[in-house]
């Protein structure tokens, strides 16, 4: 085999090229001669593609979300709250437990019972492999609790964040947010009013007033979450309630956990806001007062009987007493004797005449005899309230109370069914047969067959189903009453009343959109009633949203830096001169 000669010398490469070959200029010539060949594709199929992210994917908005709210009503609108915020952004709002990607759970610490239940329900997420965002009372005032290790957490003052936490948690991390509301080093009363929402009854709006309290009470653990008393500004509260009517709501509760309190952080009372929201109310629709303590009413004990008389406002309150014992009350450290309660019973029962008046009663606390029960008993005798909660005693941890010895299980189990058995030894409606009512339809009852309404005295008047009465003021006759309730026939000649001023939204619909967003989310608004608030495009929803924030930055950032730039002209001014 000839050995290669290392001397052999290669031709340049452009040489080897042979003669035949198309030289460059003639293949760019020929370019015009070839004509591309279109590939066809399945456009439908390639938007659904773009649109769709995989089965397995954590792209967060796009997942749906179960929520479970137990409590009191103030509870009930942070969760309002939150459902309206997370639909807005893009997440599915679904009433299918199994079916949700993510349960979001909203606790009470009232009671042991309903915390167990919230302990309950983590341990069933768990063992279904469901993401899950913890919120509400329990978490915010005890969050290292063993069976809260590793969960997130949106704190009550916080729940203007929870699609955050949500976010976060949707790709596996674990987020804790528990501070609170300040401005200046001020609480406030907590995240800001005019957020999205989504109303369990899109006919109720409920508003928080404040948040937190003034008493420091022996066995409530709420305090330990709520904190000190924290009130909203009379226009922000105004505000929201006339953007609610505009929505279609006709009746608002205002709750927190003490009405009565409202203001007094801020240099203002509750008649003060009563009067101006009763302004903004229109004819027909009305307005429901939360619970409030004795201590805080008595003062305004006569402003509060000429707005309780008010055409407008529920002929309604409810004012906890809790023991009828001047010694457990002072046990409980209440601030009020049974004086005081009585005082503003008997005061208001003058003054507003038919007015219901409901109370708490607990039963067994720590110390608590069987002379200093049947004080209460006695007491629940002489007033019969038509509307009683009665509450066996339950130790909360880290409550003065838990630390005091314990009346036996076995006798305060005996004291609530001994005054539950005088609570339905009367009848107070039997006497209201044969009256004609105004009511105002708003509910449904929880067997179905009737429709619930309210009269002045916000007493319950069940009516038949008509879905024409719906949202509406009718006129009844009361023929028949349990325990509970009433029942109303329509009148027939009588004049069906619509208090709102616009159409209700409908069931599952976001509240509280600024019109800016609307016009940003355009179509998207379309709702699926009871599941799915905002979800035709989680895309476009989270961009008007992220939009949104962005143009609030921009803002902020432009102000500062005006004000900067002020203060540096200023000083080259005073410098020079």
């Amino acid at each position: 085999m000839p050995s290669a000669s290392c001397d052999t010398l290669l031709d340049d490469i452009e040489d080897i090229v042979s003669q035949g070959d198309l030289k460059p200029q003639d293949r760019h010539s020929a370019r015009k001669h070839v004509v591309p060949k279109a590939r066809k594709r399945n456009t439908q199929k390639y938007l659904q593609e773009e649109n769709s992210p995989p089965s397995d994917s954590t792209i967060p908005g796009i997942q749906k979300i179960w929520m479970r709210t137990w409590g009191c009503s103030h509870n009930n609108s942070d969760g309002e709250y939150m459902a309206g915020q997370l639909a807005a952004y893009g997440y599915e709002i679904t009433e299918n437990a199994s079916d949700a990607d993510l349960w979001l759970l909203n606790s009470c610490t009232v009671k042991n019972p309903a915390e167990d239940h919230f302990r309950n329900s983590i341990k069933k997420a768990q063992e279904e492999n469901k993401k899950i965002v913890l919120a509400g009372c329990v978490p915010q005032a005890q969050p290292r609790q063993d069976y809260l290790k590793g969960l997130s957490i949106i704190g009550v003052q916080q729940i203007d964040r929870v699609v955050e936490v949500v976010e976060e948690t949707i790709k596996g991390h674990s987020v804790r947010l528990l501070g609170q509301k300040k401005d200046n080093g001020k609480r406030l009363g907590g995240a800001r009013l005019d957020l999205p929402k989504i109303r369990k009854n899109p006919l109720i709006e409920i508003i928080s007033i404040n948040t937190g309290c003034l008493n420091a009470c022996t066995y409530c653990k709420t305090k330990h979450a709520r904190g000190n008393l924290a009130s909203y500004p009379i226009d922000e509260l105004v505000e929201r309630a006339r953007q609610s009517f505009q929505e279609g709501v006709c009746e608002i509760w205002l709750t927190s956990e003490d009405t009565g309190a409202y203001g007094r952080d801020i240099g203002t009372h509750l008649p003060a806001l009563l009067w101006q929201l009763v302004e903004v109310i229109p004819e027909g629709a009305m307005l429901r007062l939360g619970m409030t303590n004795p201590p805080y009413i008595l003062e305004h004990l006569e402003e509060m009987a000429k707005i309780l008389n008010h055409p407008r406002v529920y002929a309604f309150l409810h004012i906890p007493v809790q023991s009828a014992s001047d010694t457990v009350l002072m046990e409980m450290k209440r601030e009020y004797c049974v004086a005081d309660f009585k005082r503003v019973v008997d005061f208001l029962k003058e003054k507003v005449p038919g007015i219901t008046l409901a109370t708490d009663i607990i039963c067994g606390f720590p110390g608590e005899t069987d002379q200093d029960f049947q004080e209460t008993v006695k007491l629940v005798e002489e007033y019969k309230f038509p509307s009683l909660f009665i509450n066996q005693f339950y130790p909360r941890p880290g409550t003065p109370a838990a630390k005091i010895p314990q009346v036996p299980a076995q006798v305060k189990k005996q004291r609530t069914k001994d005054l539950s058995r005088v609570f339905h030894s009367y009848n107070p409606y039997d006497h209201k047969i044969g009256e004609r009512q105004q009511v105002l339809v708003t509910e449904e009852s929880f067997d179905s067959k009737f429709y619930v309404a309210h009269n002045r005295f916000y007493e319950q008047v069940l009516v038949p189903k008509n879905p024409t009465f719906m949202g509406k003021m009718i006129e009844v006759d009361i023929y028949d009453s349990g325990k509970h309730f009433m029942k109303g026939q329509p009148v027939s000649d009588a004049k069906v009343y619509t208090p709102s001023i616009s159409k209700p939204l409908a069931k599952g619909e976001v509240s509280g959109l600024t019109e800016d967003l609307r016009k940003r989310l355009g179509n998207h608004l379309s709702l699926v009633p009871h599941t799915s608030a905002v979800r035709r495009d989680p895309a476009s929803s989270r961009m008007a949203l992220r939009l949104q924030r962005l143009h609030q930055d921009c803002t902020l950032r432009a102000s500062v830096g005006l004000a900067l730039f002020a203060l540096l002209l200023a000083f080259l001014v005073k410098v020079y001169n």
